[in-house]
């Protein structure tokens, strides 16, 4: 019985076509992870991720966002 050449490529080489993982720094005030490069804001002693920026000024700090 042949061994699949996948399977003898993953023994000799090990698992070369894994994704590399990027690093994680921490967490935001929303525990959402936090990579490098991501952009973020610091207010208050609080990390919040620039995406989320807009819901912590609207739920957190109670801000009102209209349209003029």
């Amino acid at each position: 019985m042949r061994d699949h050449p996948v399977i003898k490529a993953m023994e000799r080489t090990g698992f070369s076509n894994m994704v590399a993982q990027v690093e994680h720094v921490g967490i935001d005030y929303f525990d959402h992870e936090i990579l490098v490069g991501d952009d973020i804001v610091e207010f208050d002693g609080e990390v919040i991720l620039q995406d989320n920026l807009e819901r912590y000024l609207s739920e957190v700090l109670g801000f009102e966002f209209k349209t003029a």
